[in-house]
């Protein structure tokens, strides 16, 4: 049971079933059934990009980018020097295969890091990612580059307008890949596990539920809050009116 699993069973021990099967089917659709009856598929809401194949979750690109800088970092070494810099970064999608563009930023840090003559704050630019070495550290550290964080361009928006564009994209996709098993069960729910909004707050629930109507054919469409798995927000649809 993965994160989002366990989030979910806590909320739905909290709503007081009595029989909470994990994974009725191995590892098909669904996740949880209810009572023998009510089917529930579970999964993170966070942000997402359009691709040419469908959607990707902007966290497959920038963890393991992040990763590869922070390796590439390190794999500079120290300087003849001693002293240490401060580094950052920031991507923008879409970001190209590491192996296009590592060669260029190793040899662009390298001239920085050995050229103590021109020593300033300094930003190395390659399509998708920039590198800013960005402040000159107080005492030397065990390398020259020193990891200082990092900026997703991509990420961001109101969270308004973010949860609406991946409660769809999600939607879209779940409803997918139940399809060949919706028969099974008379009633489908869906628990989104929201890490774009964390929950929707009590002030703004007026508008979520007269603004934020999205097309789908679930019994229930959930943002459940990570931090606190006993609150939740059912989805409104134009399709069919929520069930109480």
């Amino acid at each position: 049971m993965d994160q989002c699993e366990a989030l979910t069973n806590q909320y739905l021990a909290h709503r007081g079933f009595d029989e909470i099967i994990y994974e009725p089917s191995g590892k098909n659709p669904p996740d949880f059934l209810l009572n023998g009856r009510i089917a529930v598929e579970v999964r993170r809401l966070n942000q997402n990009e359009l691709t040419g194949s469908g959607f990707r979750d902007l966290e497959e690109v920038r963890i393991p980018t992040e990763a590869r800088i922070r390796r590439l970092l390190v794999s500079l070494g120290s300087s003849s020097s001693g002293t240490s810099w401060f580094a950052n970064y920031e991507i923008k999608r879409p970001v190209p295969a590491w192996d296009e563009i590592e060669t260029e930023l190793r040899e662009r840090l390298e001239e920085f890091r050995d050229d103590e003559n021109h020593q300033i704050p300094y930003v190395v630019k390659v399509p998708g990612v920039e590198i800013h070495v960005f402040h000159k550290a107080s005492k030397p550290h065990s390398t020259f580059f020193v990891y200082g964080g990092g900026c997703d361009e991509d990420t961001g928006g109101s969270v308004f307008s973010e949860t609406q564009k991946n409660l769809r994209l999600c939607i879209e996709k779940k409803t997918r890949q139940i399809a060949r098993v919706r028969h099974m069960y008379p009633e489908w729910w869906l628990v989104l596990v929201d890490y774009i909004g964390y929950g929707v707050e009590a002030c703004d629930q007026k508008l979520f539920s007269e603004r934020l109507k999205i097309d789908h054919d679930w019994d229930k469409v959930i943002l459940l809050n990570p931090l606190d798995p006993k609150c939740a927000f059912e989805v409104p649809s134009r399709q069919r009116t929520p069930i109480s």
